[in-house]
This record gives C-alpha cells, structure tokens and sequence, in this order.
C-alpha cells in the first residue's frame, strides 16, 4: 500500500470519527430541545381553551391578531424594571399579560402607545396588566423623554438596552419586526401575537382582552 493511499484512509477515517461526533452532539441537542417542547406543552396544553375563546373575537381593528396554534411558555422572557433590576413576566403569573415591545424609532410603535396607555387605564388590575418593553440600544433618556412627551400614566417605563428579548423571540418565530404584541395568558403561555400597530383600547381590542383576562 503506497502513502497516498494510506493518507487518504486516515483522512476517511478521521471524517468519519468528526461526522460521528456531530450526530451524537446533534442527537443530544434534537433530544434535549424535544424534551424541553414536550415540557411546554405540558404546561400550556390547557391554554388552548383561552385561543379557542378570543378566536372569534379577532375581527376589525385587531384582525391581524393572530392565534397560536400551540401555545408557548413564555414566562422566562427577560428585561429591566423601572428601577433598572432585571425582572421576567414570571413576575407577573396570575395576570394576564399583553406584552408590547416598541422603539422610538420605530413610528407604528409610538403612535399606539397612548391606545396602550389608556387600556393599562382602564383594564389594567389585578387580572391583566400591558407590559410595554422598549428595546432602544441607545441613550436610555430618548425612550423616558419620548413618554413624558406623549403624557403616559399608567404604563411603566420596562425596558432591554439588549433587545435580547426581541431576539429570544425571533428565534421561536413570534418575533419579526416592530412594534410586536402577544397576548400571554395567566399560565404566562403566549395565545396570540400581532406583528404590527393595532388599537388596543378599541372595543374590537376590548373584547380580546376581557376574554383573555376572563377565562
């Protein structure tokens, strides 16, 4: 056997022993993410009630709505409380949540926060609270000034200098642009989303959100 045909062997060999090792990490990683799925499931499996009741209530100023077809945990979701401290909407259970994340820059975003504002007015309690996270990577006086300018005074000032959060949910596809709304029921599972402005004190949003704070 001559050494080209030998190098060549060992190089088969070493290819094959690297793929090996990419299945097996591969096959742990599809492993660990099935069961990480099938746990969520679990614990939203009961919020398909809550889909199947605002459903039919998806009509005129919010008919972009769109339902999950399986509901997601999204309790874990990260960002900063007023005071700057990290929080999750875990600190939220019990209440339904409509979790808004917006930016200055981005105009849709800043003409439905005072709709938002006055929905925390008047549904806002110990059933249902909106989170309005901003994500401005920038100076963090830009975001404040903006909801003193508007005159804000129920929602609070959340954000994510990071926009980690935006991107933690672009990676599970209910995340595309700004602004993005989902509608997160007491169980902290995401049962709607709206990738888009909408008027969310309108009778049309009302009506969506008694049902998901109701049920």
């Amino acid at each position: 056997m001559n050494q080209k045909t030998t190098t060549g062997r060992r190089g088969l060999l070493a290819k094959t022993a690297v793929a090996g090792i990419v299945a097996v990490v591969a096959g742990v990683y599809v492993t660990l993410w099935g069961a990480g799925n099938g746990a969520e499931a679990a614990t939203c499996q009961a919020s398909a009630a809550t889909v199947a009741r605002i459903e039919p209530l998806i009509q005129g100023e919010v008919a972009a709505l769109l339902p999950a077809e399986e509901p997601q945990d999204v309790s874990m979701l990260a960002f900063n409380g007023e005071d700057g401290a990290p929080m999750t909407l875990a600190d939220f259970a019990g209440r339904a949540v409509l979790l808004n994340l917006w930016a200055t820059w981005c105009a849709p975003c800043r003409e439905e926060m005072p709709a938002l504002d006055r929905l925390q007015a008047e549904r806002g309690g110990e059933n249902f609270q909106v989170v309005t996270v901003n994500v401005d990577v920038g100076d963090p006086a830009k975001p404040a000034a903006f909801l003193e300018e508007i005159g804000t005074e129920a929602l609070s000032d959340y954000r994510d200098p990071r926009m980690k959060i935006f991107n933690d949910l672009k990676t599970r596809g209910l995340a595309f642009g700004m602004p993005t709304t989902l509608l997160i029921d007491d169980k902290g599972c995401q049962v709607a989303a709206l990738h888009g402005p909408a008027e969310w004190d309108s009778p049309d949003a009302l009506a969506v959100i008694d049902a998901l704070a109701g049920g």
